[in-house]
């Protein structure tokens, strides 16, 4: 089923600055975009390059004054759906160089301080069944407080305070994956039945291939609960939410305002 997209956003910056977007669907296999359109206010400068892992765009732009953006689209999901039940971890000597960062701490996601935890809680089973479970400790303990958490809130943060937004889920989740030797990062997404409505953030992890005999894939999980793999559209990938904030200033500006709504077409 297509998901029709809307984005509106804006923010004010007093002298020219630097800001760098990222709130696009990705164009990318497993997703197709049937429309979309992306329009911004006026800009002194612009230029569209490369997203981490070839996923998405980033958008800089060089902004005085009100700048407002807006974004359109459908997107059809046409995601491969495995039960990761099934699915085993990766040698390590075997996972493709690309995926090695993403087993190496990160600003938000320190998994060397988790790795007695995950060895006692969830030593008992590996690969896919591990990560389930991790996953559903994560929403078993944890409760979703919106304004519970900031933007210096690392997962570290949230596994004492035991709660956080969908920011603060995937960051823990991507820790604890990465405690355990299993390559994970942090998606920035769409979804519908997100609430309240707004940009959405996932855990991916690599796991082997279940397609091609000693192959591995990146495979989708909400520890929130609110979004299925099967309607999660991408807009980037990164090693924590640092690499695919979808506004990162480099001056001081005010964000004013910001709407997000998904819907089943």
């Amino acid at each position: 089923m297509p998901l029709q997209i809307a984005t509106d956003f804006a923010f004010r910056a007093e002298e020219p600055t630097d800001v760098l977007l990222q709130f696009e669907a990705a164009m990318i296999p497993e997703q197709r975009l049937s429309e979309f359109r992306t329009e911004l206010s006026s800009w002194d400068s612009f230029a569209r390059i490369d997203a981490q892992d070839d996923i998405g765009d980033r958008l800089w732009v060089r902004a005085e004054g009100r700048f407002e953006a807006s974004y359109r689209a459908v997107v059809e999901v046409d995601r491969l759906l495995t039960k990761l039940e099934t699915l085993e971890k990766m040698d390590p000597l075997k996972l493709p160089g690309e995926t090695v960062q993403y087993l190496f701490d990160s600003r938000y996601c320190r998994g060397d301080k988790f790795q007695s935890f995950v060895d006692a809680e969830f030593g008992d089973v590996s690969g896919g069944r591990q990560m389930l479970a991790m996953r559903d400790w994560i929403a078993d303990n944890f409760t979703y407080a919106p304004g519970s958490s900031s933007a210096t809130t690392t997962a570290l943060d949230s596994f004492v305070e035991r709660r956080g937004i969908c920011r603060d889920y995937a960051h823990v989740m991507v820790t604890l994956a990465r405690a355990a030797g299993v390559p994970a990062r942090f998606v920035s997404c769409y979804a519908p039945d997100v609430t309240p409505p707004d940009f959405h953030a996932v855990a991916e992890v690599f796991l082997q291939d279940s397609t091609t005999p000693g192959g591995g894939a990146w495979y989708l999980l909400d520890a929130t609960g609110m979004a299925e793999a099967g309607e999660i559209v991408k807009i980037g990938v990164g090693r924590d939410a640092a690499d695919v904030s979808f506004m990162t200033s480099f001056g001081m500006t005010e964000f004013l305002e910001k709407t997000v709504t998904v819907t089943r077409v």
